[in-house]
């Protein structure tokens, strides 16, 4: 199990560092939320996540959740392919949030 790290990159750039996990995702990870009020648009970068689970579909929707009620435009880059596949489970797959562009693919 790899800790879950927010990496600010930019203030419009962050990467997620280790696993999005229901061990890794705690109380301190969902108050921490304030991130995605640094810019009007903010770019998270998946690329570096080891491990998912539906915990961390269930984050990024929230992330999605906050950011539009902040007005923030939120786009995500190197979704794993993990996530992908839960997203096209639950029918996320079909907001502009999980489409395969910028995707790694693997």
């Amino acid at each position: 199990m790899s800790r879950l790290n927010i990496i600010k990159q930019s203030p419009e750039h962050f990467v997620i560092d280790g696993d999005l996990t229901f061990a890794t995702i705690d109380k301190q990870t969902l108050k921490s939320f304030s991130f995605l009020k640094a810019a009007k648009e903010i770019t998270i970068d998946l690329g570096r996540v080891s491990c998912t689970d539906s915990a961390g579909l269930a984050l990024m929707i929230e992330w999605i959740k906050y950011s539009r009620h902040n007005r923030t435009q939120l786009s995500f880059k190197n979704i794993p392919e993990q996530l992908l596949n839960l997203a096209k489970l639950s029918g996320f797959d079909q907001t502009s949030h999980f489409n395969n562009e910028g995707s790694n693919g693997g």
